[in-house]
Parts: structure tokens; sequence; C-alpha cells
């Protein structure tokens, strides 16, 4: 599904002018090109798959038959042509928990690419609505930052601060707060920001093969904190029961929720990767990574990241799987070049 086409030159509500760099109309209030969201909202099935029935419970259950209700977040494509996402329920779980956010954006100084993912904490009250709501928050932020020319670097964290104030208004008075984690990119033609919260990662998918892959984020988690310290090797703490227990996340009062956020510069073409830990946990390394992705997702991004996901639900599907690929640079292809018939001469 592609994403919104970015206004010419007038409010599509109110016919107003508008300028790129406005992210609302002045005149009506209408948000313009707004990032697209897997929010399950378009070629999403209400009723039940088995019985067609309409009756489906707010759990997703059909309440004639009692199956499970496949919604539109069970599986999501995004293509916005700059950059895709894939996300998948998997095999396991009985509702997709992961959500992403897509936009792009035309400035003075060329085509940007953004993405946000984040994955829902399932110990947590309502983590699907927790991750649809950051995703959402935080891409709107960052959009506006594009158009406006901001500092990226401080509007994504801006971003995760709106998106913990997202998640943390969805909790009633007696309920939990929800909680998930985020991992935001920017791409611009000089360099990638990124901003993450939890175990959601950024990887560098190299063209060359002088230019390694890498992981670009560090784990909020502490399997993490005990590599780090040498306490256990990376492969014995990723095995180990803490493997997955986080340290920083977004809402259900994480206390030390500092994003963090880096300005990447690229040494030369390649794509980044942005995945929650149903993809990364059973490929975990940049380079494995890479050699599954690359280089096809140079020129087909949504092939590559439909490929990565179903290599991980190939590999058990334990978990909701999600990944953006974005090209680097951040390129809108050349118009296509008519030639007129033979003989004829330009103008």
């Amino acid at each position: 599904m592609a994403g919104p086409a970015a206004p010419a030159g007038g409010c599509p509500s109110c016919g107003a002018p508008v300028g790129p760099q406005d992210s609302f109309c002045e005149a009506c209030g209408t948000e313009l090109a707004p990032a697209s969201v897997s929010s399950g909202e378009v070629g999403g099935n209400p009723g039940c798959q088995s019985c067609s029935s309409a009756r489906v419970s707010p759990d997703g259950y059909c309440e004639s038959c009692g199956g499970k209700v496949s919604s539109g977040r069970d599986h999501e494509e995004l293509d916005l042509g700059l950059l895709a996402g894939v996300t998948d329920r998997g095999l396991r779980h009985h509702r997709n928990e992961d959500a992403m956010a897509l936009a792009t954006a035309d400035t003075v100084r060329g085509p940007v690419a953004l993405a946000v993912v984040c994955d829902g904490v399932s110990t947590s009250a309502r983590p699907d609505e927790a991750s649809l709501a950051a995703a959402q928050a935080a891409a709107s932020v960052l959009l506006t930052a594009v158009r406006a020319g901001d500092d990226l670097l401080e509007a994504s964290s801006q971003a995760v601060r709106t998106a913990g104030e997202a998640v943390d208004s969805l909790a009633g008075p007696a309920e939990d707060v929800p909680s998930a984690t985020l991992v935001s990119a920017v791409l611009t033609s000089e360099a990638v920001t990124v901003c993450w919260l939890g175990d959601s990662r950024a990887y560098w998918l190299a063209d060359a093969a002088g230019s390694a892959a890498q992981q670009l984020t560090r784990d909020d988690s502490l399997a993490a904190e005990m590599v780090a310290r040498g306490l256990l090797a990376e492969a014995d703490a990723l095995a180990s029961p803490h493997a997955h227990v986080l340290t920083r996340w977004l809402g259900a009062d994480p206390g030390e929720s500092v994003p963090h956020v880096a300005r990447f510069e690229p040494p030369g073409p390649g794509v980044l990767l942005l995945c929650s830990d149903g993809l990364w946990n059973y490929l975990p390394e940049a380079a494995d990574l890479a050699g599954l992705a690359m280089p096809g997702a140079l020129t087909r991004p949504l092939a590559a990241a439909a490929a990565l996901v179903t290599f991980a639900i190939d590999a058990g599907g334990a978990d909701n799987i999600t990944a953006v690929l974005a090209p680097f640079p951040p390129t809108r292809p050349a118009p296509a070049v008519t030639e007129g018939p033979p003989g004829a001469a330009a103008r």
C-alpha cells in the first residue's frame, strides 16, 4: 500500500494554498500527507473468516464459532517508494503488537525518508494499542520537523517524548499504563539520524564489500548490559532468561527513559534496516542480515523486507515481526523521457 502524496499547492480538503513545509492546513486544520501507519484500517476484515459472523469480541475472537479472527494488522505491507516495510503477527501470538509508520517529504535539499518501528511489551496492558499510538505520534513529530527544516537530533528526542505521552494517555483510571519500545530513523542525502528506546534495532546494510554492515543501536536490556560489563558473551547473554528484560521503554513507569540519539554518516550507498526483535532474534548479526537482504533491498525494498519477515516466520515465528528497509541516499526516480516520432527535432 502506497502512502498519501504530498499536497501540490492546495489543501485537499478546502483548497487553500499550502506549502511543502506545511504539515497542517492553516485554513481548515486538515493534516497534509500524514505518515502511513500499519493501523489495519485498510484491507482489514471486520468479520470472522470462518463463519462470516460480524460478532467479534474486543480481544479478537468470534463470538459465534470461537475462532480467532484475523485483523488488518496481522500482516501489513507499506511501500512509499523511498522506503518500505512489512509487519506480521508471526505464528505464536494471537495478535500483532508491532507497529510501523513511514513517511517521505521533498525538501529544498532533496527527498527525505523517515520511519518508526514500535514493539508493544506483551506483559503490559494493551501493547498493540501502545505500539500503534507511539509509532503514529513519533512519525508525526518527525515529519513536521523535516518539513520545517528543524534540527533532527532534537526532533527525534521530542518524537520519543510525544510518543511516550501518547502511550501514557491510553491508560484509564484503574488500568496499568501500556508500554512499548521504539526505534526511528530519518534519512537525508547527507546522513541518517537514529533514535531508540528499548530493544528494537537499526542496522546499516552496506552496498560494498569494503564497507561493513553494522548494528547502529545498542539494546536497552539486561543482556546488553551484561555484555557491556564483560559478564557474559553476547551469545550466552541472548540465550539467558534475561535476554529480553528491558531497562528502558515507553510508558509503564520506565524510570530512566531518556532516548538515545545518534547521527550516522554512511560511507556510501546502502540500506537502513529498522526491525523489532521478532526478526533479529533469529539473525542478530548485521552481516547475516545484509547477506539475506542485499543487494535486492537497494532497488526493491518491499520485496526484501518481505523476505526478511518470511525468514523469521520460517525460523519459528515466535514473536511479531517487523522489518523496514530504506535505501540510502533517498532518491526519487528520474521522470521517464518520452521520445518523439523518428525524425522529430527538439525545440
